[in-house]
């Protein structure tokens, strides 16, 4: 099932137009989530709107914004006061400037998304903003409306369509002068920069996202699957700490000497996972969940599970539907 566009509208360059959509290029869906449950009836927990001061729930209709001016004063302002003042960009990015890629601080960076023809019309104005923007190898600064708030929106091709990267305005980013002014000016010799150069390039190699692998979700997914099946469940001894360095040129040493020693076995499981054939999409981790079976409910699961729990990501059992998550 296709996503939902979070945005439609048009994007505009000058006098050139085009209906367009927006959707999220990410997602959080196929991790792991819980929901909260009373651990003495297994029921799920349901939360209530309630005022603070009477305890009593209150409607929706009767729940309007507010803004704080002091401990119990606030300034309500109701959705057709907020509509009024819905600013003209709306329903339309508007590119207001273009600027070289390498301008764009990275900590103004938020979320990427995807711009793509709205429809059968359109697609001739969108193939000239997109190529427009590609052949002067700029980065195209807009400005877009989402849950009725603007956002500043940068526009680069990305193949046949158009990624959009909302940004910070410069109030929402903290100056680093006030963390890094206590950093310590440290002189370092040649040599220990010589060493550290050299585990540097051991492990240099190309970005390869699709070699990731969340070690998290995966221990998650294992948790459950135990439990499911009724395995023991057993506590993990406490990894261990690398402890204070006490000379610095013999830590640089020992870690030149380890990376070494671990090269050509990291090289070999880097061959093995790129010779997997590639799927058609990326398998949600969900789907490596073991099913609960027909009648036999726990009992089904449990005769299964010491082959099943052992299954690899590339061969993954089929999910049962995706709980919602918790309020």
């Amino acid at each position: 099932m296709a996503p939902r566009a979070n945005w439609k509208g048009f994007l505009r360059l000058s006098l050139v137009t085009c209906p367009v959509a927006l959707y999220p290029a990410t997602s959080d869906t196929e991790k792991v989530s819980f929901n909260q449950i009373n651990r003495k009836t297994g029921h799920r927990i349901k939360y209530l709107k309630v005022d603070a001061e009477t305890g009593d729930e209150v409607t929706s209709e009767d729940i309007v914004k507010g803004y704080k001016v002091d401990t119990d004063t606030y300034i309500e302002v109701t959705k057709d006061e907020l509509d009024e003042i819905a600013l003209d960009s709306t329903h339309t990015i508007e590119i207001d400037e273009f600027v070289p890629k390498t301008d764009i601080d990275n900590r103004y960076l938020i979320r990427p998304y995807y711009l793509v023809p709205d429809g059968k019309v359109g697609h001739d104005a969108y193939a000239v903003i997109r190529e427009t923007i590609r052949s002067m190898d700029k980065v195209a600064i807009g400005r877009v409306v989402l849950t009725n708030r603007e956002h500043i929106i940068a526009l680069e091709p990305l193949e046949s369509g158009l990624m959009g990267t909302l940004l910070r305005y410069p109030y929402e980013v903290r100056s680093e002068n006030e963390y890094f002014d206590d950093i310590q000016d440290v002189k370092l010799t040649k040599d220990m920069l010589d060493l550290a150069k050299h585990i540097v390039e051991k492990k240099s190699g190309a970005f390869e996202p699709e070699l990731f692998e969340d070690h998290y979700e995966t221990a998650l997914i294992d948790l459950i699957n135990k439990k499911r099946s009724g395995m023991p469940i057993t506590a993990k001894a406490a990894p261990k700490t690398g402890g204070n360095v006490i000379n610095l040129m013999d830590a640089l040493k020992k870690s030149l000497a380890s990376e070494k020693e671990a090269a050509p076995a990291a090289k070999v499981a880097k061959e093995i996972a790129k010779g997997k054939k590639p799927k058609k999409r990326v398998e949600g981790q969900r789907e490596m969940l073991l099913p609960i079976s027909g009648k036999g409910g726990k009992d089904a699961a449990a005769k299964t599970a010491p082959k099943e729990a052992t299954k690899k990501a590339d061969k993954p059992a089929r999910a049962p539907a995706r709980a919602k998550k918790a309020s």
